[in-house]
């Protein structure tokens, strides 16, 4: 998503800015060509020979420190920069942006940039709330500026509140997430988009469950991907532990009734439902209240008796109006032929299949190899790629019929 996105990063004096050599690195990994302006004060917590040795590019301290006659340093970046990200923002950076201040290299280049521009404050609490920091960032967001809530945690003044800088992988997602919705179609903006992720946990006693390999990645996925598309989306997942993705709605459940409990909250006002979730044929008849003891003296059995679990998506197949119902079907033979049958049966708009046997894609891999199916006779393969990639592509398909990306 950041591969060959040309970031200017702007390092004022805070506290964080130790952790800006971490920013830059992880920026440059995700394929950015990241180039760097520090303050005065910056320099007090990390070097500009760090950066430069990071970044493989000269790092531009002072707004007079000229030494290409043909070109002026700071309009130069300004004018190369794709996005301009901030951080950490200080009182001071945030006042000057508000306020037109242009006095040094970092407020100067700011004020030549007419791109996106991402801003990251950390500082004290008591900064942070002051009504003049507020005001100022009110007026920030009022010019179109992205602002990043910092975090709660522990300050470096040895007390906790509101001020914190985010953690080096939030404000990547940040990035990401804005540089995409500033670049991509937004083939979903005003429309509602829920998914669900993860497999459906059935529960034998409150220590045990039946449950399958589904990572709930690819769910998450294709929630984020909608995110970038303008939709507003709700994910309901069964994976607790996995990073909700930014400015998306979670809801957790467990078992296949809670998640169709949970989908019929959002259907009726819903335009596309992608059932991602792997969720179980059946669950427990007589789930035990506590924990089943191991019986000395029996035969070395033990049974257990299940109930059939409704079919959400054939449900939601039946009662879809006007919403778009995406099924995905994991199987580990005949594909094509199981997925199509899934799709009739279903009543589906859209069928994902994939391999499930496929020990490098699929469940627990970052990776994904899909067939995708319409109901309007669409069928396209789409290669190995990462499951946030293959979500992409697999949105294109759909909202676009006339695409041609690979």
């Amino acid at each position: 998503m950041l591969n060959q996105v040309n970031i200017g990063l702007f390092i004022t004096g805070g506290i964080a800015s130790y952790k800006m050599g971490e920013l830059a690195r992880q920026l440059i990994k995700k394929g950015a060509n990241v180039r760097v302006v520090m303050s005065e004060s910056a320099q007090k917590f990390i070097t500009p020979l760090t950066l430069q040795t990071l970044t493989k590019h000269s790092v531009l301290t002072d707004t007079f420190d000229e030494h290409d006659p043909t070109s002026i340093q700071h309009i130069n970046i300004a004018d190369w920069l794709d996005l301009a990200l901030v951080a950490p923002a200080t009182a001071n950076i945030i006042g000057k942006m508000a306020n037109g201040i242009s006095d040094d290299a970092v407020s100067s280049t700011l004020m030549a940039v007419n791109n996106l521009r991402v801003i990251v404050p950390a500082m004290n609490t008591k900064m942070f709330d002051n009504p003049a920091t507020q005001a100022n960032i009110s007026r920030l967001e009022s010019f179109g500026y992205v602002v990043m809530e910092p975090d709660e945690g522990f300050l470096a003044e040895g007390y906790s509140g509101k001020g914190r800088m985010p953690s080096v992988e939030d404000i990547v997602e940040m990035v990401e997430y804005q540089h995409m919705r500033h670049n991509s179609p937004q083939w979903l903006e005003g429309q509602k988009v829920v998914v669900t992720a993860g497999g459906t946990v059935e529960r034998i006693d409150p220590v045990r469950y039946i449950s399958n390999d589904s990572s709930g990645q690819m769910g998450y996925a294709m929630a984020r991907a909608a995110s970038f598309y303008g939709a507003d989306v709700t994910l309901i997942s069964t994976k607790r532990d996995l990073k909700v993705p930014h400015n998306i709605t979670a809801v957790y459940v467990d078992s296949a009734v809670e998640m169709q409990q949970e989908l019929n909250k959002y259907f009726l006002d819903t335009n596309y439902v992608v059932m991602a979730a792997a969720v179980s044929d059946y669950r427990v008849l007589n789930r035990a209240d506590q924990k089943i003891k191991k019986e000395a003296g029996n035969d070395n059995s033990f049974q257990l008796d299940f109930a059939e679990n409704p079919d959400i998506l054939a449900t939601l197949g039946k009662e879809k109006k006007n919403q778009v119902l995406i099924g995905f079907a994991a199987e580990t033979e005949n594909l094509s032929e199981y997925a199509s049958g899934k799709l009739r049966k279903k009543n589906a708009n859209w069928i994902i299949a994939n391999d499930v046997s496929n020990k490098g894609i699929g469940f627990n891999s970052t990776h994904n190899e899909v067939l995708v199916i319409g109901a309007d006779g669409t069928y396209e393969e789409i290669s190995v790629r990462s499951k946030l990639n293959v979500s992409l592509k697999i949105w294109r398909i759909i909202l676009d019929p006339n695409q041609t990306t690979n």
